[in-house]
């Protein structure tokens, strides 16, 4: 394996806590399948087999799926670090959820999913820590999915924002903080388009309840905000 991979694979969430040497131990143990995708190129299909929990490495990709009118849905983009078909992996039907293709260049690592759950005869530490990780990982995804199913049960734009700055002003105790994502995820997450969304938020900026700049939010009006949400609870 290049020592390049080594390098590209300690920076990723899956493999935190993991030194470059027991990273290259868990390598040899696990060979993996490392590929490189061009741009436009599909990486998954739905319905093909899966072959592993996926590991973007190097580039940017997008995860789609079809709907009943055969209109493509963009479900999020993966950056690298991220990872994919760690919920797939474990389940009894092994095939891909999703169709992933690559916005850029990408390479992908390919982590075989009964290693992960399989303690190998040496026991080795490292194993303990990556299957920390996935847990982590899939919990963390579960709570987005959570968070995702709230939003969709909110009608108002506008009561939308106001929930989630709400939220990471509790989370902060601050009225001004950075945006733990960008404007796209954001977008995701509350499921409207980012255009409409980045015209809500000017019209609230408008009116004097927000401010912002690039990622950083600052509540002017925290009382609107409630006030908002409060009377889509009504």
């Amino acid at each position: 394996m290049h020592e390049e991979w080594i390098t590209l694979l300690s920076k990723t969430t899956l493999f935190d806590g993991i030194n470059d040497d027991d990273l290259r131990m868990l390598v040899n143990c696990f060979v993996p399948k490392i590929r490189k995708y061009q741009k436009d190129e599909y990486i998954t299909i739905a319905g093909d087999k899966l072959e592993g929990i996926g590991c973007l490495i190097e580039g940017q990709a997008t995860i789609v799926k079809e709907n009943a009118a055969g209109n493509r849905v963009i479900i999020t983009t993966l950056k690298a670090g991220d990872i994919f078909g760690e919920m797939a992996a474990f389940a009894h039907d092994l095939q891909w959820p999703a169709t992933i293709y690559a916005q850029s260049d990408c390479t992908v690592f390919f982590l075989p999913p009964h290693k992960v759950v399989e303690f190998c005869a040496k026991v080795c530490p490292f194993h303990k820590i990556l299957l920390q990780n996935v847990l982590k990982i899939m919990s963390e995804k579960a709570l987005i999915l959570a968070n995702k199913v709230d939003y969709l049960s909110i009608k108002s734009m506008r009561v939308k924002i106001s929930t989630f700055l709400l939220e990471q002003y509790n989370k902060t105790s601050s009225r001004t903080f950075t945006l733990p994502i960008n404007r796209n995820e954001l977008a995701d997450l509350l499921n409207v388009s980012r255009p409409s969304m980045s015209r809500e938020m000017g019209r609230m900026r408008d009116e004097g309840l927000i401010e912002f700049y690039r990622s950083s939010i600052r509540i002017v009006d925290i009382e609107a905000l409630k006030l908002a949400v409060t009377s889509n609870d009504g």
